[in-house]
């Protein structure tokens, strides 16, 4: 395979540095979590290998989530959503097989398909038609080779979600073909309505999802795939295994805890992104030279800068930061027109989020050609 690196990650706050970043609106989670706020002990943890698949106890608290349709084999542990998704690209897709993503999207589902040598349909979504997926124009895209279909709900950058009746249409699709669909789906549990995982419905469907987002631990790097395909599940786990062998024994053990004090830490994270959702939406309001389809779930939503308005987005993007500190998502990240931007508004806290969409205003409006 010939790796590229993501421009995203080029560009990362974690990369510039977090010293240099004052207003951090790049970034697409909850705030990071301070460990010793979280209760955990770890003084019992042995430092074995462990359970190539993840722990037991993690399993059983992921596939709790199904409503009684998912076994703790349904599960395998991954170093993040991002493992979870590299895994999957490379048990299903070789070279000359064909999938079908989504785009925008996250970078890695659609530069890991390209440097295995994949053929991609881009299932190109669109500011004009509501950022929607139209499952007729993935009906009309399969083929005999196609291997997986790429989709996530609530999406990123965006915030838009699928809606239930649009995603069983498309596993009808999935099921009378030769394919698979992955479902990211990282935001699921900051949706208006916290649904099962979609991989509890059928098994031609992969759900990917992780700890990273939502419950702001990313330095863990524990995520998961769940399939209820015995076959598909036993290829994921020897990519694992021919990875990582299996993951962090501590990773996991701060994971479980975690998972068991959901009751308390899922509705704190809610209400965060709720509040700063409620700021981003007013400021939105009162902010002409952008515009968006207003996001329904996660915490990032992709404004653009007005047509017309006669706004530099390089221009802006030097000026928000040089001048500001404060960063954004640039729409090249997503290869998309340069006009977009992603703004995060669960990672801040709310003074800073007004404050840094206070510069973003004042930046647009020194960025004028």
């Amino acid at each position: 395979m010939l790796y590229k690196r993501m421009i995203m990650e080029v560009e990362a706050p974690e990369q510039i540095g977090y010293d240099l970043v004052k207003f951090n609106l790049a970034e697409s989670s909850m705030s990071d979590r301070i460990f010793g706020d979280l209760g955990i002990d770890l003084s019992n943890v042995v430092l074995l290998y462990g359970d190539h698949r993840g722990s037991p106890e993690l399993r059983e608290a992921i596939a709790a989530d199904g409503n009684g349709a998912l076994e703790i084999d349904d599960i395998l542990v991954s170093m993040g959503a991002a493992g979870a998704l590299f895994t999957v690209a490379t048990a299903l897709l070789g070279a000359g097989d064909h999938a079908i993503v989504a785009h925008p999207n996250y970078a890695s589902n659609f530069e890991t398909p390209r440097a295995i040598g994949a053929h991609i349909d881009y299932l190109r979504l669109s500011f004009d038609k509501r950022w929607q997926v139209d499952p007729e124009r993935i009906a009309d895209m399969i083929r005999p080779e196609t291997k997986l279909v790429s989709l996530t709900s609530p999406h990123n950058p965006t915030g838009t979600e699928i809606p239930p009746a649009v995603i069983e249409r498309i596993i009808a699709i999935v099921e009378s073909s030769n394919a698979y669909l992955l479902l990211d789906e990282t935001y699921r549990e900051l949706a208006p309505e916290i649904r099962a995982p979609w991989a509890s419905v059928s098994s031609r469907v992969i759900s990917v999802s992780s700890l990273s987002k939502t419950y702001g631990m990313p330095g863990i790097r524990v995520g998961w795939v769940i399939n209820t395909d015995p076959d598909l599940m036993i290829s994921l786990l020897a990519g694992k295994e021919q990875i990582a062998l299996g993951g962090s024994v501590i990773d996991e053990e701060i994971a479980l805890q975690v998972l068991r004090q959901r009751e308390t830490l899922l509705p704190e994270a809610r209400s965060h992104a709720a509040g700063g959702f409620a700021i981003a939406k007013e400021w939105m309001a009162n902010e002409p030279m952008l515009e968006w389809i207003e996001p329904t779930a996660g915490v990032t939503g992709f404004p653009r800068m007005v047509e017309g308005a006669g706004i530099d987005p390089a221009r802006f993007h030097k000026n928000l930061f040089e001048e500001t500190g404060t960063l954004v998502g640039p729409g090249h990240w997503f290869e998309q027109d340069p006009r977009h931007m992603r703004i995060g508004f669960g990672y801040p806290t709310q003074g800073d989020l007004k404050l840094g969409l206070e510069n973003i205003s004042r930046a647009l409006r020194s960025s004028l050609l």
